[in-house]
C-alpha cells in the first residue's frame, strides 16, 4: 500500500559566506498518525497484510515501518534496484518496498495478484495512478490527493484516514454475513416446506398443506422478517476472523450443509406435531400450518447476530407481526375461510409458541456449533 514520505533528514545548504559556529543539521519529522499502528494491527488480525511501498530512502521506509509494526528486526527492505533483478514470484517476500518507480509498483501488485491475493492500493500522487488502476481496489486520498489519483481510484477517502478503510472492510463483512444469514433462513424454510409436502403423505398426512397456506407462510416468513435480517449489526469479533478466499462461493464454507440440517430440523418438528394431531383426532392440517410457519419465525430470531441485546429492533417487530398474522390465520374467521384452516383449542394454540422456541433453540445450537468448528480457511498465507 502506498505511503507518502514520512521522515526526512536534510542537510542545510552551505551559504556563500561562512556563518559563525559552522554548519548545522536539522531533522524534520513527519510522524504517522497516532491511530495508525492500532489500525494496522486490526488489519493483521483480520487477515489483511499491510505493505509499505514508497519512493523514499530505505532508511526512511524502515523507520516508519518499524514504528507502525509493519516489519520487525528480521525483515528486510526491498529497494527498487533489487526489484529490477528479482522475478515476479519473489516480490511477495517483503513487506516494505523503498525507492520504487511507478512501473515497479505495478510489478509488485501483479506479483501479489499472481500469489492469489486481493490487493487494495492507497495513494495520493500522480505516480500512484497506474497502481491505483491496477489494484483490485484503488483507494485515493480526497484531501491531499491529486486529481489523477482520485480519477484512477475506485474509492476516495474524504478524511484521508486509513481507519476508514478498516471500517469499510468491517461493513463489507457485515453485509456479506447478512446475505448468508438470509440465505440460510430462507432456503432452510423452503427446504422444510418441500420436505413436508414430500414426506407427509408417507407419514399418513395425505395433503399436509393447501396451496393458499403455503403462499401465506412464504409471505409472512420471507417478507418483513427476511428484510429485517439484512439490517443485523456486525457480529462481535468479526475483524478477528481470517479473510474469505476470493474463489469461495457465497453458499460455501458449509452453508449448504447448514441449510439442509436446519430444513430437516424444521421438517421433523412439523411432521411430528402433524402425526400426533392426526392420531389424537385434532385438526392436524391446521396444526401443520401453524407449526411450520411459527418454527421458521423462531429460526429468524435465532439467526440474530447479537441475541442477548435489543440490537435491530426491526427484526423483533417483524417477527412479532408475522407471528400475530400466523395466529390470525387460525383465529380470525375471515382468514380461516381464505386459508382453509380450522379453529384450534387454546392448548393447541400453545404449540405455536413451542414451535417458535424449537426453531430458536435449533438455530442457536447450530450457530454455536458452527462457531466452535475450527477455522481452516484463509485467503493466502497468514500475514506476519
Amino acid at each position: 500500500m502506498g505511503v507518502p514520505a514520512a521522515l526526512r533528514v536534510d542537510r542545510l545548504a552551505r551559504p556563500r559566506r561562512r556563518a559563525r559556529g559552522g554548519g548545522g543539521l536539522i531533522g524534520i519529522l513527519d510522524p504517522p498518525r497516532d491511530a495508525s499502528r492500532a489500525t494496522l494491527a486490526t488489519c493483521r488480525e483480520a487477515g489483511i497484510a499491510p505493505l509499505l511501498i514508497t519512493g523514499d530512502h530505505p532508511l526512511t521506509a524502515t523507520a516508519i515501518a518499524r514504528r507502525l509494526g509493519i516489519m520487525d528486526g528480521t525483515d528486510q527492505v526491498t529497494t527498487g534496484e533489487r526489484l529490477r533483478t528479482e522475478s515476479g514470484t519473489t516480490l511477495t517476500g517483503s513487506r516494505v518496498y523503498a525507492r520504487t518507480s511507478p512501473e515497479q509498483k505495478l510489478d509488485i501488485i501483479r506479483a501479489w495478484h499472481a500469489a492469489g491475493h486481493v490487493v487494495a492500493m492507497t495513494g495520493d500522487g500522480v505516480n500512484d495512478g497506474p497502481a491505483l488502476r491496477q489494484a483490485d481496489i484503488g483507494v485515493a486520498m480526497g484531501r491531499r490527493g491529486t486529481e489523477v489519483a482520485r480519477q484512477a481510484a475506485d474509492l476516495v477517502l474524504a478524511d484521508d484516514n486509513l481507519a476508514t478503510v478498516v471500517s469499510a472492510v468491517e461493513e463489507g463483512r457485515r453485509i456479506y454475513a447478512n446475505v448468508r444469514r438470509y440465505l440460510l433462513y430462507a432456503l432452510a424454510g423452503g427446504t422444510a416446506e418441500i420436505l413436508v409436502m414430500l414426506i407427509g403423505p408417507f407419514a399418513g398426512l395425505a395433503l399436509p398443506l393447501l396451496p393458499a397456506q403455503i403462499l401465506w407462510i412464504n409471505l409472512l416468513t420471507h417478507g418483513l422478517p427476511g428484510v429485517a435480517l439484512g439490517a443485523e449489526p456486525v457480529e462481535p469479533g468479526v475483524m478477528r476472523r481470517p479473510a474469505r478466499p476470493p474463489e469461495e462461493s457465497i453458499v460455501g464454507a458449509g452453508l449448504w450443509s447448514r441449510i439442509l440440517a436446519m430444513g430437516i430440523v424444521v421438517t421433523a418438528g412439523t411432521l411430528a406435531v402433524g402425526v400426533w394431531a392426526q392420531q389424537t383426532g385434532r385438526p392436524w392440517q391446521t396444526l401443520v400450518f401453524l407449526v411450520l410457519g411459527a418454527t421458521q419465525l423462531g429460526v429468524a430470531l435465532g439467526s440474530r447476530s447479537r441475541p442477548r441485546s435489543l440490537a435491530n429492533p426491526g427484526l423483533l417487530a417483524a417477527v412479532a407481526l408475522a407471528l400475530a398474522l400466523q395466529l390470525g390465520g387460525v383465529l380470525l374467521p375471515a382468514l380461516r375461510s381464505l386459508l382453509g384452516t380450522e379453529a384450534l383449542a387454546p392448548s393447541d394454540l400453545a404449540l405455536g409458541w413451542w414451535a417458535v422456541c424449537w426453531g430458536w433453540a435449533a438455530m442457536r445450537f447450530q450457530n454455536r456449533l458452527f462457531r466452535a468448528a475450527p477455522e481452516g480457511r484463509r485467503a493466502g498465507p497468514r500475514p506476519r
